[in-house]
């Protein structure tokens, strides 16, 4: 998570209109050394897989959607998802996600121009992330928007112009860029930033004490629904004569 420069004032816009030509991946490529190793996506989080909250978040901004992961496939086939490997060998970190997820969009449909990345332990995703990113990148013509929030960017979280994968595979391969920030400042970029009450919408989970204040956050939304429910039925009750 980077220092924010000065966040771009996006317009929201017709989440239809955002999912048009973006295709979405999520990165799921990590080693997950801090929560004991494995596949931390498929940790359970209020009863199901953290992929599949980030999944449902995703799914409906994105016109198709894939993940990124390696090691074998059939270890994420209750995902529904295309799986996607790295390109590069040596797990170099996100970067390689990010050139997978690229390449994959360019062969899918030529409609698509764009590539939406988030983390795979990201479980409270904002369900406009697409349609913001993509008003920004519009208003401003930058080859990649990026998501941030309490004051931090969060380059994980971005909208990348297909036409960065060539770019991409040269700074993997060629020249060792491992850092996303750091590939990202070659390109014009703009930052897009999201409230972080009542919850940040990139809380990501590293640790064991993060996911159980995951399930602490669900908790207290599924809560806080049930009251908004009693209540608007209370009021419509009243209406009654």
């Amino acid at each position: 998570m980077n220092a924010v420069p000065k966040p771009h004032p996006a317009t929201p816009v017709p989440r239809a209109h955002a999912r048009d030509d973006v295709a979405g991946v999520i990165l799921a490529g990590g080693l997950s050394r801090r929560l004991g190793g494995g596949d931390k996506c498929l940790r359970p989080l209020d009863g199901r897989p953290i992929l599949a909250h980030v999944a449902a978040r995703l799914r409906p901004q994105v016109r198709i959607l894939a993940l990124n992961a390696n090691g074998a496939p059939g270890r994420f086939a209750a995902a529904g998802l295309k799986v996607l490997p790295d390109r590069v060998p040596g797990n170099p970190g996100p970067l390689a996600g990010v050139l997978a997820g690229l390449l994959w969009a360019r062969r899918q449909a030529p409609a698509l121009a764009w590539l939406l990345s988030v983390p795979g332990d990201a479980p409270f995703l904002p369900l406009d992330l697409a349609a913001r990113l993509k008003a920004a990148q519009a208003a401003s013509g930058a080859s990649i928007a990026v998501a941030a929030s309490a004051g931090r960017r969060h380059p994980v979280a971005a909208l990348w112009a297909l036409d960065l994968a060539p770019a991409l595979r040269r700074a993997l391969v060629g020249e060792a860029v491992h850092k996303v920030e750091r590939f990202i400042e070659r390109y014009p970029n703009v930052t897009v930033s999201w409230p972080d009450v009542p919850v940040d919408p990139f809380f990501n989970v590293n640790r064991p004490t993060d996911l159980l204040a995951a399930e602490r956050r669900i908790s207290k939304m599924a809560v806080a629904r049930t009251a908004k429910g009693r209540g608007t039925a209370g009021r419509q009750g009243g209406d009654v004569k």
